[in-house]
């Protein structure tokens, strides 16, 4: 039986390789890494949604006695750190790390164990960052920290530690998958595949690299200074010693504009390859679609300051950074209109995938409209610090970037596990999240307009504020509803859903040209590319009439075409290069292994989890002195001996471990010997 496959090069010597358990603690291969950030982050997600049910409870009526301040101060905290750094990040990364090497035509990623490295530090971040509930000493100081509220002087206690050390551990994670990504996307595309043939999903995450990598360490200097306030005296924030109030902001919110960018083109960028296969029509404004990324990406490190009107910058910085708020509306809401042009006549199937694209659409608008009220100093005076910015950036983060994601794991989910999502549950999930959605945050624009003040946890009867409470908390629940069909959605369709093979969507990229779930080399034979639309352009040239192409004319994508003999250790050898016709794409053919077409991929190793888990012990170790310093102020020496003698057993224990097996790592060839 046919199958598209590579002739032979090497073959590949035989070694045992681990199974069950081990072989997900060892794999490097992009898309099982893939598939545990996905999972992984859908477990987060859950979690940061259950501290958001909570929360709304307590404030579903007048004077609520469910937590205390205390508690709450340290729900809204973990929500909103949870929900970005370990629900919507990940979330994006889950489709970086399944998508990217599958849509340029690559075998791999371009640093394997990095990548697995990247993953096991994310996990053992946020594995770190919540052991602090099991303490009693969750974060409480507000996702964004503000110093020199955070400083050992007005939080004493270990809750600020977790956040400062949490974060830090969390942003390497961040930035090896930044640079692997970058790496990969500039050099491993398949012949062919220059920048403007690239998918837009692609184009999305190879702008976000570059913000996190820009990004992230401006928030890494913030979060070190800090941890040298709380742990060495120094006085980086400390007012009284001379510091600028405002240092803390400026420096966390020029991280924390592009960090909303990085939250939300990765849901822009899964809509715009969803878009096309569900309404058989190509994206409009390719190249604009394009250049608005990298606009988008430019100009969001000139608006950091629209977070700070408030704070007293003077008129001539309100201008500035008013004037540039505005000017990022142009290419964002260029990307609106192009949705809406490519969804204008075309063939439209309202798919669960579909639906939450188009929800994005509308929601996201709404919170784009009242974003851009904000980048007026004097109505952003009245309404900073109210439930007013609690709705638009959830109708932003969640209208909008969870809203993209979800379509893109129903969209995505039968390449990731070769079944279909469920399309009867998954229209149950998306009204009751729509509808939840929009009870939950749509009232909130009206309890801020009334002055309803962020982050209190109680407040009394008669201020006009009890029925947009109330009908938010009942839109929580709904939402949390919604929530657990897909839950129920995931786990149905992994025991018994329908098998999706090659291409269950008619999608024109070309992951969508080998089986679900993808063999482990990808490709058994690289793809030379000539078109923006492999697929189509092989299999229904009609949709594709209009779209330009770099080289005009040329259609169609090289792929060889090979057979295994029986008996035979090895596939023939494959005829000449074909042009492969529709029917080629579809056949059911038995899957080679990547020894039998003698395709060298990385081994598995264990050793990136173990660099993981010692730098996290390293990074635990300040905890301890923490510690050491309260028993000392309390006039414990034989407890300050001992944290401190934890101290130094975590530092040098975690860095010992972090650097033998990294050294080891290194040394370590990342391919087995081959014949």
């Amino acid at each position: 039986m046919a199958t598209i496959a590579a002739t032979p090069a090497h073959a590949h010597e035989s070694h045992a390789h681990p199974t069950g358990l081990r072989s997900w603690l060892a794999t490097v291969d992009h898309k099982r890494i893939g598939t545990l950030y996905l999972f992984t982050a859908l477990f987060f997600f859950l979690l940061g949604g259950l501290e958001a049910e909570i929360i709304r409870m307590q404030l579903q009526g007048p004077n609520g006695h469910l937590v205390s301040a205390e508690t709450y101060n340290q729900l809204f905290t973990m929500h909103g750190t949870t929900m970005i750094f370990l629900a919507i990040m990940p979330l994006s990364a889950a489709f970086f790390n399944f998508l990217i090497p599958l849509q340029i035509g690559a075998r791999d990623v371009a640093f394997p164990r990095l990548n697995a490295f990247s993953y096991w530090v994310y996990v053992l971040g946020g594995i770190f960052i919540n052991l602090s509930w099991l303490l009693h000493a969750a974060p409480d100081g507000g996702w964004f920290g503000y110093a020199p509220l955070t400083t050992r002087a007005y939080s004493p206690g270990l809750n600020i530690d977790f956040w400062v050390l949490g974060l830090q551990i969390l942003g390497v994670s961040s930035l090896a998958a930044g640079f692997n990504f970058i790496t990969t996307i500039i050099n491993m595309r398949a012949p062919g595949m220059n920048l403007m043939r690239m998918p837009m999903f692609t184009w999305a995450a190879f702008v976000v690299q570059f913000l996190i990598v820009l990004a992230f360490p401006v928030i890494t200097i913030a979060l070190v200074f800090l941890m040298f306030d709380r742990f060495f005296g120094t006085n980086f924030y400390t007012t009284a010693a001379g510091a600028d109030p405002l240092l803390w902001q400026h420096l966390f919110w020029i991280f924390g504009h592009p960090e909303v960018y990085i939250l939300i083109l990765p849901a822009f960028g899964l809509v715009s390859d969803v878009l096309p296969a569900h309404t058989r029509k190509p994206i409009f404004g390719y190249p604009v679609m394009v250049f608005s990324l990298i606009l988008i990406a430019f100009l969001g490190f000139g608006v950091w300051a629209h977070h700070m009107f408030a704070v007293g910058m003077g008129p001539i910085a309100d201008t500035v950074f008013g004037l540039t708020t505005m000017l990022i509306a142009i290419p964002t809401g260029v990307k609106i209109f192009n949705w809406i042009a490519t969804m204008h006549g075309g063939s439209i199937r309202f798919t669960t995938a579909c639906l939450f694209c188009i929800a994005l659409v509308a929601f996201f608008t709404i919170g784009g409209l009242s974003g851009v009220m904000h980048a007026s100093p004097p109505a952003d005076l009245q309404q900073t610090d109210t439930y007013f910015i609690v709705a638009h950036f959830h109708y932003v983060l969640f209208g909008g970037s969870m809203m993209g994601l979800f379509a893109g794991v129903y969209h995505y989910f039968p390449k990731i596990t070769g079944r279909m999502l469920s399309e009867r549950i998954g229209k149950w999930h998306f009204w009751l999240t729509a509808i939840g959605m929009n009870l939950t945050f749509f009232p909130m624009h009206f309890s801020g307009l009334l002055g309803m003040p962020r982050r209190i946890y109680r407040y009394d009867a008669g201020q006009g504020w009890d029925g947009f409470n109330f009908a938010s908390s009942i839109g929580a629940y709904i939402l949390g509803i919604g929530t657990l069909f897909l839950v129920w959605n995931i786990i149905k369709s992994l025991r018994s859903g329908t098998r999706a093979g090659n291409d269950p969507w008619g999608s024109p990229t070309l992951e969508w040209a080998i089986p679900s779930p993808p063999p482990e080399y990808n490709f058994a034979r690289i793809p030379t590319v000539t078109s923006r639309y492999p697929l189509w352009d092989m299999k229904q040239p009609v949709l594709t009439a209009d779209v330009p192409h770099t080289q005009r004319g040329d259609k169609e994508m090289d792929v060889a075409i090979g057979g295994k003999t029986v008996g035979h250790p090895h596939p023939a050898p494959a005829p000449q290069s074909t042009r492969v016709a529709e029917s080629a794409m579809h056949i059911e053919t038995e899957t080679y292994s990547a020894a039998e077409l003698g395709i060298a991929l990385p081994d598995p190793t264990i050793k990136p989890l173990f660099v993981a888990l010692g730098l996290v012990i390293m990074l635990t170790a300040p905890l301890f002195m923490h510690e050491a310093q309260m028993r000392e102020i309390a006039g414990n020496a034989a407890g300050h001996r001992t944290a401190m003698t934890m101290f130094w057993v975590f530092a040098l224990g975690g860095a010992s471990l972090m650097v033998g097996m990294l050294y080891n790592w290194l040394l370590t060839p990342l391919e087995s010997a081959h014949h």
